[in-house]
């Protein structure tokens, strides 16, 4: 984009809908632009009122036609719908691999509806590390909800749990015995679960496995509860997931789908849980961008005399290495 554009104009003509200016947003934050904290700065003021809901699960569940077909149900009830799909990258050229987009085209032409495909660029946890502001984009552009859809990447892929407002857990019958579920810790990130593919030998018993773990997990947050420590702090009863049944290629179950999502929108709001989620969110935010930072000013220092002189000095026994990391970090810091 040219240097020219004024983030503040940008905003403001996606907010009004326009959307090439949430594209070309989106493609500063993705490419880490000169004028990110611009973006950032006139993003603030109009975010925090979109619903994030992360769908998460294996490769195979479904997790694209289920997001499909959820964005069909969202704008059937007059919502207007972000997707950010996040894939894995091309090896060549670092963009999006699978190209959700592709696979979204029944919405293209829907001006309520913005998807966007974002490369992990070898960033783990099924999550792309620009997805936090692009989410904040779509928020300020309008959207009422925003759907991020992960990578698939088994059991690294609970980020989205950090960075939703709601996770959607998606299984499959056939995959694999539903107890793996638990050794995923999909247990602790999911607030409602969906087994796809209804129609498959197997499901009624991926469902009766996840309720009975769920039912023991519930048993030790009512425990908590009674002891003055539930999710939101004020008292209000723990969130009991969900456990739902579907087939979203045929959008069979994709109404109660909808209907659990703004059922957990209320109680977070209404339980404190909100807030905390996203304070949590900010505090990671921080902390990543300050990370970051450090980071670059690392590899900068990397490619110029800093690291040999103080490998030299490594080897010649006049520095041990955590010394010497330390002086690195300080030029890092003060740089």
């Amino acid at each position: 984009m040219p240097a020219a554009q004024d983030p503040q104009e940008l905003v403001a003509r996606a907010r009004e809908g326009h959307q090439r200016s949430v594209a070309k947003l989106i493609s500063l934050v993705e490419n880490a632009s000169p004028q990110l904290r611009e973006v950032a700065a006139a993003l603030a003021p109009h975010a925090g009122n979109a619903q994030i809901v992360g769908l998460t699960g294996a490769p195979g569940v479904g997790k694209s036609t289920t997001t499909s077909a959820l964005v069909t149900e969202l704008r059937a009830r007059d919502l207007r719908v972000g997707v950010l799909a996040v894939d894995p990258s091309s090896p060549f050229s670092g963009g999006a691999l699978l190209g959700d987009r592709v696979r979204m085209g029944e919405h293209a032409a829907d001006e309520g509806v913005f998807i966007r495909s974002m490369a992990t660029r070898g960033h783990l946890g099924g999550l792309a590390w620009a997805t936090p502001q692009a989410l904040r984009v779509l928020d300020a552009a309008g959207c009422d909800v925003v759907l991020v859809e992960t990578v698939g990447v088994g059991q690294s892929e609970v980020d989205v749990a950090r960075l939703a407002d709601t996770t959607v857990v998606l299984l499959a019958p056939g995959m694999g015995d539903g107890v793996q579920a638990a050794k995923a810790g999909i247990l602790e990130i999911g607030d409602i679960f969906a087994v796809n593919k209804a129609d498959r030998d197997g499901a009624r018993q991926t469902v009766r496995e996840l309720k009975n773990m769920l039912h023991l997990r519930e048993g030790a947050a009512a425990a908590d509860h009674g002891a003055g420590r539930s999710a939101g702090g004020t008292g209000a009863a723990p969130w009991a997931p969900p456990v739902l049944s579907m087939i979203a290629a045929r959008t069979e179950g994709v109404g109660p789908l909808a209907d659990a999502i703004t059922e957990h929108r209320a109680w977070s709001e209404s339980s404190g849980a909100l807030r905390g989620r996203r304070r949590r969110r900010a505090e990671s935010e921080i902390e990543a961008i300050s990370l970051e930072q450090v980071r670059s000013r690392m590899e900068c220092l990397r490619g110029g005399t800093a690291v040999p002189a103080l490998a030299d000095r490594v080897l010649a026994g006049e520095l041990d290495p955590y010394s010497a990391a330390d002086e690195l970090r300080a030029g890092a810091t003060d740089g």
